[in-house]
């Protein structure tokens, strides 16, 4: 099994309600183990601003599927629960990332995985620091980047922790 991690948001309708879904549907898919849910934390919209803010968190998984395997049963995830792509960076019921993947690198038309721009992103930075504050990126530690990224970008913490059994 590769321990991966999947970045979760949503800014549409019950945002909470997404999220939990999208984990449900996570935990409920053959392959997939999940193993640990960072907090929520409430965050700016990133790309296009005009929009409401964003409910985020990071799951960690333990899988035996493959990196392109593991993004299509995301992408079927978010299709399930009413993903559009309609505007880039726009509102979501769901966005669902494959963020890292044990230690591999992936570079495939559709796929790359370290994410691109995880280094500079606060909303998956902040919780995946919480998960996993001794990580090394290929940027550096991951808690020296998500200190460094909050400084520049909106994140609050909220009160409401997942606990999926």
């Amino acid at each position: 099994m590769t321990v991966a991690y999947i970045g979760l948001g949503s800014n549409l309708g019950d945002k909470a309600s997404y999220l939990e879904g999208a984990l449900a549907w996570l935990a409920g898919t053959p392959g997939i183990q999940l193993v640990r849910v960072a907090s929520l934390y409430q965050t700016a919209p990133w790309g296009k601003t005009d929009q409401d803010w964003f409910l985020n968190t990071v799951a960690e998984v333990a899988t035996d599927l493959s990196p392109t395997e593991l993004l299509q049963a995301l992408l079927d995830i978010e299709k399930n629960l009413g993903r559009t792509r309609d505007v880039k960076w726009g509102p979501r019921t769901i966005d669902l990332d494959l963020l890292l993947y044990g230690k591999e690198q992936v570079d495939l038309p559709g796929l790359r995985v370290p994410h691109p721009r995880l280094a500079e992103r606060a909303f998956v930075l902040v919780p995946l620091a919480e998960l996993c504050p001794d990580m090394i990126l290929p940027e550096g530690p991951v808690k020296e980047l998500a200190e460094r990224a909050a400084t520049g970008q909106a994140i609050k913490k909220m009160e409401q922790i997942f606990l999926l059994q």
